[in-house]
C-alpha cells in the first residue's frame, strides 16, 4: 500500500518554483503551471485540490480537500492560514453580463476577463465552501464561516458570514503568541 502523500523526492519532481521543508502534498492534488507556484515550509495540501497559475503559499498553511486556486492574476496566502474543504479562490473571472463570450476555449478577443491579485494575510481561516472573488485582500486574522462569499476586502480580526460576507463579530488576537512560539 502506498502513502497518500508524495515523498520528498516526488515533491521535488513536481516542478514547482520553490518548495519548503516538511510539506505534505496529496498524490491526488493537481498542479497546473507548477513553475509559477511557490510553497513554504510545513504546508499540507490535501486530496483533490487544484492549484493553477501564479500562487505563493507561506509556511504553516493547510489546504483542505477539494479546494481550488485559480491564480492567473496571482494568489498569495501568508503563514498560519488555513482553507477548509471546498474553498475556491478566483483571481480572474469572465464577464457574465452577456456582452461577451465565456470560457477559456473562446478566443480572447471575444471574452472579457477581469481580475487582480488575491492576498490572504496571516492567521486567516476560510470556512468550508467559501468563495473568494478576484482583486481583494483578506486582512490578518479574518475568518469566514461556511458558505461565505467574499467579494470585497475583509478587515483585520473579524469573523464574517453570509452571501455576501458581513461581519458577525470581532475575533481574538491572542493566538499570535502561539505562532510566535512555533517560529522560534
Amino acid at each position: 500500500m502506498r502513502n497518500s502523500f508524495f515523498s520528498k523526492m516526488e515533491i521535488n519532481n513536481l516542478g514547482v518554483k520553490n518548495i519548503g521543508n516538511n510539506c505534505l502534498i496529496s498524490r491526488f492534488a493537481n498542479f497546473y503551471n507548477p513553475e509559477l507556484i511557490e510553497i513554504g515550509n510545513n504546508v499540507r495540501i490535501d486530496d483533490f485540490c487544484i492549484l493553477s497559475g501564479k500562487i505563493k503559499i507561506g509556511s504553516y498553511v493547510h489546504v483542505s480537500a477539494y479546494s481550488a486556486f485559480y491564480g492567473s492574476k496571482g494568489i498569495e496566502i501568508d503563514s498560519f492560514s488555513g482553507l477548509s474543504p471546498r474553498t475556491t479562490i478566483f483571481s480572474a473571472i469572465d464577464d457574465f453580463s452577456g456582452d461577451s463570450l465565456i470560457n477559456p476555449m473562446v478566443p480572447d478577443q471575444f471574452r472579457r476577463v477581469t481580475g487582480g491579485l488575491v492576498r490572504i494575510e496571516k492567521y486567516v481561516q476560510l470556512g468550508a465552501n467559501t468563495i473568494v472573488m478576484p482583486n481583494l485582500k483578506i486582512a490578518e486574522g479574518a475568518v469566514t464561516g461556511a458558505f461565505t462569499l467574499v467579494n470585497r476586502t475583509l478587515k483585520k480580526w473579524k469573523i464574517y458570514i453570509g452571501v455576501p460576507a458581513k461581519v458577525l463579530k470581532d475575533r481574538k488576537t491572542y493566538l499570535i503568541q502561539y505562532a510566535e512560539k512555533i517560529q522560534k
